[in-house]
């Protein structure tokens, strides 16, 4: 199919690891022009080498989006360079722990600007070439703040940040047909979750137990099956879909665990 995002410059938060990566590395295949933004500079080249090493086209920025000013400084490089944004992939973050007996006032705050201040930030500056080229807004979100998880009271909370502002900028943005969904990622094997599993005593036994409660195949989400959703629902083919909290698990969330 072809998704019609040939020379669409799309910036994705995040985009040289993981699930940010996959994406990025989708959109370049689908013709478009990945604007990758993360705060080390060699990932970010790195990424950008191996598209353009596949025949793709991509560019980089370097920004610590825990630093609110950094959003601004990102989108108005990108906009001076390009003159157009036509999509917006809010992708970076962290489960960075941060607990409700464990945690404190510094630590929660920092997990809100790590996950989900920028998510507000990166689109209130790119809202004016958004509207320009009628673009189209995915946030990344997780299933922490449906499900919860434990120990992670930061986490789940920006999470159900990311969720909310989805459903309320698809509202605000409507006179402007700027479509916003969420994909919400339950059990996805990135380099992060391997890390995770790796602090088990026996990691393939705790992975083992995880994919058992996946109920479609018994295996864990891969990241390019959340990025194909993800470039679908930037695209054109996807225009009447907004306001959707889309799950991308294999049934982990709303399925039976007992299946």
């Amino acid at each position: 199919m072809n998704l019609e995002l040939k020379d669409r410059i799309i910036v994705v938060t995040g985009g040289a690891k993981g699930i940010g990566a996959a994406i990025a590395q989708v959109l370049a295949k689908e013709g478009a022009m990945p604007i990758i933004i993360g705060r080390n500079e060699s990932d970010n080249l790195a990424m950008v080498q191996e598209i353009r090493n596949a025949g793709g086209k991509a560019d980089q920025i370097v920004a610590e989006l825990t630093d609110p000013e950094a959003s601004r400084l990102a989108i108005e490089t990108i906009i001076t360079r390009y003159q157009q944004i036509d999509g917006l992939v809010n992708n970076a973050g962290v489960n960075d722990s941060v607990g409700l007996e464990h945690g404190n006032y510094e630590k929660f705050m920092l997990s809100l600007h790590r996950n989900v201040v920028h998510y507000y930030l990166m689109a209130h500056y790119a809202l004016p070439a958004l509207k320009k080229s009628k673009g189209a807004i995915v946030n990344i979100s997780s299933k922490t703040a449906e499900t919860g998880q434990g120990n992670t009271s930061a986490y789940a909370a920006a999470n159900g940040g990311r969720n909310a502002l989805t459903r309320e900028w698809a509202v605000e943005l409507l006179p402007f047909s700027i479509r916003v969904n969420a994909l919400v990622v339950a059990e996805a094997y990135t380099p992060l979750y391997e890390e995770w599993i790796k602090t088990f005593p026996n990691p393939e036994e705790k992975l083992k137990a995880i994919t058992d409660k996946i109920p479609l195949e018994k295996r864990m989400t891969t990241a390019e099956e959340i990025a194909n959703m993800v470039v679908f629902l930037l695209s054109p083919k996807s225009s009447h879909t907004t306001g959707q909290l889309i799950h991308v698990d294999g049934g982990y969330v709303h399925l039976d665990r007992a299946l």
